[in-house]
């Protein structure tokens, strides 16, 4: 049964050494990665980045949100990405254990 469209937003730190390369990756992000956050049925993802912060908000249309992000970790495509952009982030102090980047929550949303 289909629960309707829920809205993420996450943020993390961006390693001032490394911003050029991650803003450069994702320029160019591989077909493949995007092909397989729409098959999980994430959309509108967009990530901000200011000073070494980055913000990312995404929402899923979905119906099963641990199996379909179980599907893109599970993902060797994906895995290879992961291996070049998470040297560029820095996990933020609570950021939950298992987790790259730390959930927020929402204050406020207007139609």
């Amino acid at each position: 049964m289909l629960v309707g469209m829920r809205r993420f937003g996450a943020v993390i730190g961006l390693r001032p050494e490394h911003r050029e390369t991650y803003l450069r990756l994702h320029r160019e992000v591989w077909p493949a990665v995007e092909a397989r956050l729409t098959a999980s049925h994430f959309t509108n993802y967009t990530i901000f980045h200011r000073g070494d912060l980055l913000f990312a908000y995404y929402e899923y249309t979905g119906d099963d949100y641990e199996s379909d992000a179980a599907a893109i970790a599970a993902d060797p495509v994906t895995q290879e990405w992961w291996k070049l952009t998470d040297p560029c982030q820095l996990r933020l102090d609570g950021t939950p254990d298992g987790e790259q980047w730390a959930p927020m929550t929402e204050a406020w949303h207007l139609d």
